[in-house]
């Protein structure tokens, strides 16, 4: 199972929804970073339930920092992030085994791993593992200083007014169903030159961790699939000086895969969360046959905006990587 990735900066992440422990492991953090616990504790708060459409399920979500000094810097040393699991039921989740969710992962992964691998919440597959995320994150974005990130969530479900967002997700947890969203990230101050053409391009290493956060069906980058609507007369980023300042942004800060010094910019879709409480008729592995599939559990109607800062993080971790391979540790 291959649970890594980075060129320079390296994530790994261990652990399951229901397992003891969860958390990453970075390698090539440099020395001399400043990473106490309380540093974490902005961006978890952000991924915390707080909606009423969000799940019940409550951690404390208090991050174990090792490879750190006495006074909590990095010494170029691995850095270890963990996180224990306390609040969970995994009797909830038995019967999935025979009678696996739709459009989850229950089946791909029991035929991939095997029937002892623990499905419980979800297992590898589980919202519960962006804690990992959001905690490489506030690592990566140590690194970034100079960077500015702004992440908002444009849509919920077929709603595009904020004010209406917790509403509509309340209405699908009463309905016993849930709903998707779009979130977009804006990262300002971005350096000219992270990147390459073709495998290493900023999108296709942003989009390659954009697409390891569960639920995550699509990304665009700058005006994205609305672009192809458009003539190149009308859509071509116009340079206005010698410093290479374009009129618009509709690449998203990024051009033959190397950045251009202007915002990246990028929308993520995240599906409708596949745990639903309605019944749905599905196949029943043990009994070979469709029957009526109820979940139960603990889930949430909407994961949009808790995937808000999972989204930053991971975008965070791939320009920090990019950073590093550009500049090394300066």
């Amino acid at each position: 199972m291959n649970n890594s990735f980075g060129k320079i900066l390296r994530v790994t992440i261990f652990g399951a929804s229901h397992s003891e422990e969860l958390g990453v492991m970075l390698d090539g953090v440099p020395s001399g970073v400043s990473l106490r616990a309380e540093d974490f504790i902005h961006d978890l708060d952000r991924r915390r339930p707080q909606s009423r459409g969000e799940t019940p399920r409550c951690e404390a979500d208090e991050p174990i920092v090792e490879g750190v000094d006495v006074e909590g810097i990095t010494t170029g040393e691995r850095v270890t992030i963990k996180f224990r699991n306390s609040n969970i039921k995994s009797g909830d989740y038995s019967h999935l085994v025979s009678h696996p969710r739709p459009s989850h992962a229950d089946l791909t992964q029991r035929v991939k791993y095997g029937s002892e691998y623990n499905l419980a919440g979800g297992g590898m597959a589980s919202g519960r593992m962006t804690v990992a995320l959001v905690a490489a994150g506030v690592v990566a974005k140590k690194l970034l200083t100079n960077y500015r990130f702004d992440t908002s969530l444009k849509s919920v479900g077929r709603a595009t007014d904020e004010s209406d967002f917790e509403q509509v997700m309340a209405d699908a947890r009463a309905a016993g169903d849930s709903i998707g969203g779009v979130v977009e990230c804006r990262v300002s101050g971005v350096e000219r030159s992270l990147g390459e053409p073709f495998f290493d391009s900023v999108e296709s290493t942003i989009a390659h961790l954009v697409f390891s956060i569960p639920g995550v069906k699509g990304i665009e980058f700058g005006d994205g699939f609305e672009g192809a609507m458009r003539c190149g007369s009308e859509r071509n980023d116009k340079i206005v000086d010698a410093q290479g300042t374009t009129l618009t942004n509709n690449e998203g800060g990024v051009n033959g895969g190397i950045s251009n010094g202007n915002d990246i910019v990028l929308r993520v879709a995240i599906k409708p969360t596949p745990s639903i409480a309605q019944a749905q008729p599905t196949y029943n592995f043990e009994h070979d046959a469709i029957e009526e599939l109820r979940i139960g559990g603990r889930h949430d109607a909407c994961i949009a905006r808790r995937a808000m800062v999972v989204v930053e993080a991971m975008v965070a971790f791939a320009l920090a990587d990019l950073r590093l391979q550009l500049y090394g540790n300066a």
